[in-house]
């Protein structure tokens, strides 16, 4: 796991370039914190950067850039990839040459074998870019799921590419800032996918590959892996259930694999204490536990921690958080998060203890929820293809309610996918952020909706449910945050519910096996119910989350009524200490205040 920048131009000399990405890869420091590395192609005006967080082969074989044994190719990387050996055995066999045993190399040798059909046969978590010296390309490729950013910007035949947004600022390639974003951020709670902060500045989208050819200085971009699933429908629940348990107990097995220290996030929910179960298994004592607790008794998951604790070895790193912890920290959050968001907090604070307790890589459970319908959408869904019968015209008039659940029933005057979305998981309606912003509520609905909307995802069912959860809250908010937050502490989060081989088994179980409407996430609790203890599963969900409502209710600068401008914001913030408003709202609004 690393951080990676890079800069392809033939209008700068190549000191320059090398320059403003070494000015990249410092600010991307904390993510690669054991080495650093630059390759030059004076030739095509190319710099790649590295920085990197050594986890598979620990030696200086593992230092980045790296090239094939003739040089002729080169790549700089940040991800895992979870079946570099098998691949490596297809390689040899072939007759590929190494001299290291990364899964770096393996990228490489399998892009001299299989070219770009190499990209769908990997499975892990990455963002690369490789240049292919005698072809003349470069490609910046990104897995498919998202789980490891890659931004790129194209200005004047030059292509400029990072792990984070704040490295084409600090470098000065891009400065100016999308007038936008803000807009986006209020609705949504986090800046959707392909958007950032900066203008032109972009997001690469997951299971896609962009094409730089240095003959033309022009790029095309290409999705790699349809990810359509073509296998038979699993409608037996004994097969389901059987097939899930090998899956998962497979990915874990894949993920745990690093030479250095690694561990499990346990929250004390099904699926943080499912996948320290599984990892126990196999590591025994060598696995890790991180856990989190307050002293606020309505968030203290400890007992539900507990009951798993008892049942695995290991060595156990419980932490408490308390909030003056929440309030020495909060500069460093902030500026940890790159781009603002409302989520995030919780995943700062427990890789900073894991990092402390000595891991350099941790399990999470991130992707069973979207998996196998464990939020309130997959069952409020249903209620939107009712409410889709209605003129959407009539919508509007939502806006003379004064509570948000109402008032929020006013995206539905759009026929478009988004605001299917943000009436489930939105925080303000437009005709607010007009208010909050000082533009026109038009303007709002111009910003929110110009994209094409997706059509045919579903008949407002589960599975709809599941491509929402999946492509936009997971995809935008919990992945990029996950990501962002925990490398500020040089740490690696692996994600083995989203093991690509998983995924496609999960989308070949029908429905009505999938999902349960009255028990969320009732196969996998059936699937391993002999090792989940049953007060793990046996009660209402409550997530990995902070006592955030009353915290920032008390700290000093987001409750300031005079730090924020216009009347609709004091009043927010009234209404928030009032207990009338959630601290995620009053979170994005200070946010908006701050880079004003």
């Amino acid at each position: 796991m690393c951080r990676i920048a890079g800069i392809i131009s033939n209008r700068l000399l190549v000191d320059e370039i090398s320059e403003k990405v070494r000015t990249m890869c410092n600010a991307l420091q904390h993510g690669g914190p054991d080495d650093e590395g630059i390759f030059t192609d004076e030739s095509k005006g190319l710099v790649f950067g590295h920085r990197r967080l050594s986890i598979i082969d620990l030696s200086k074989n593992g230092h980045q850039p790296m090239a094939d044994t003739q040089q002729k190719v080169w790549i700089t990387f940040n991800g895992e990839i979870y079946n570099y050996l098998e691949l490596k055995d297809q390689l040899v066999k072939a007759g590929a040459q190494f001299h290291s045993n990364t899964d770096t190399e393996v990228i490489i040798n399998a892009y001299k074998q299989w070219g770009t059909a190499a990209f769908a046969k990997l499975r892990g978590m990455f963002a690369f870019a490789i240049y292919d010296a005698h072809k003349a390309k470069t490609y910046l490729v990104r897995d498919t799921t998202g789980v490891k950013p890659l931004y790129y910007y194209v200005n004047n035949g030059q292509l400029s590419f990072a792990s984070e947004v704040r490295a084409f600022k600090t470098a000065g390639i891009a400065n100016d800032a999308d007038a936008n974003w803000p807009v986006r951020f209020l609705a949504f709670g986090h800046i959707p996918e392909p958007y950032t902060t900066l203008k032109d500045v972009y997001s690469l989208a997951k299971g896609h590959f962009l094409l730089w050819d240095h003959q033309s200085n022009t790029h095309s971009i290409a999705p790699y892996n349809n990810n359509v699933f073509a296998g038979q429908l699993i409608t037996n629940h004994n097969t389901a259930r059987q097939l899930l348990d090998d899956a998962l107990r497979a990915a874990v097995q894949r993920q745990l694999m690093a030479d250095a220290p690694i561990g499990v996030f346990l929250s004390g929910g099904i699926d943080s204490s499912l996948i320290s179960l599984l990892a126990n298994e196999q590591k025994k004592q060598q696995l890790k536990t991180i856990s989190i607790y307050f002293n606020e008794k309505t968030y203290d998951e400890r007992a539900y921690q507990n009951a798993v604790l008892d049942k695995i070895s290991g060595e156990k790193f419980a932490h408490l958080v308390q909030k003056q912890d929440f309030e020495n920290f909060f500069p460093h959050i902030i500026s940890d998060m790159d781009m603002p968001t409302t989520d995030g907090i919780n995943t700062w604070f427990i890789s900073k203890y894991a990092h402390e307790d000595g891991l350099k890589a941790v399990l999470s459970g991130v992707g069973a929820d979207e998996l196998f319908g464990g939020y309130p959408s997959f069952n409020r869904i249903r209620y939107l293809k009712y409410l889709r019968k209605v003129p959407s015209t009539l919508f509007n008039a939502a806006n003379y309610f004064k509570a948000d659940k109402y008032r929020k029933v006013s995206f539905l005057a759009h026929d478009h996918h988004l605001a299917d979305y943000l009436l489930l998981r939105g925080l303000y309606v437009p005709e607010d952020i007009a208010k909050i912003l000082d533009l026109d509520a038009r303007q709002v609905n111009e910003i929110l909706f110009e994209e094409v909307s997706v059509n045919s995802l579903g008949n407002y069912d589960e599975k709809h449910a599941a491509w929402f959860e999946t492509n936009l809250y997971m995809q935008n908010q919990l992945l990029r945050d996950t990501d962002v937050m925990s490398m500020s502490h040089g740490l690696e989060v692996r994600v083995p519910f989203l093991d690509e081989d998983l995924q496609q088994l999960t989308e070949s179980i029908s429905t009505e096996i999938r999902f349960d409407n009255k028990q969320p996430k009732k196969i996998l609790i059936d699937t391993f119910k002999n090792i989940l203890p049953n007060a793990t599963w046996n009660r209402p969900k409550m997530g990995f989350t902070f006592p955030l409502q009353e915290w920032m209710s008390q700290h000093t600068e987001i409750s300031r009524k005079d730090l924020y401008r216009g009347k609709f914001a004091q009043n927010a913030v009234e209404r928030f200490k009032n207990g009338q408003m959630h601290w995620s709202k009053i979170f994005a609004l200070y946010q908006i205040q701050m880079h004003e």
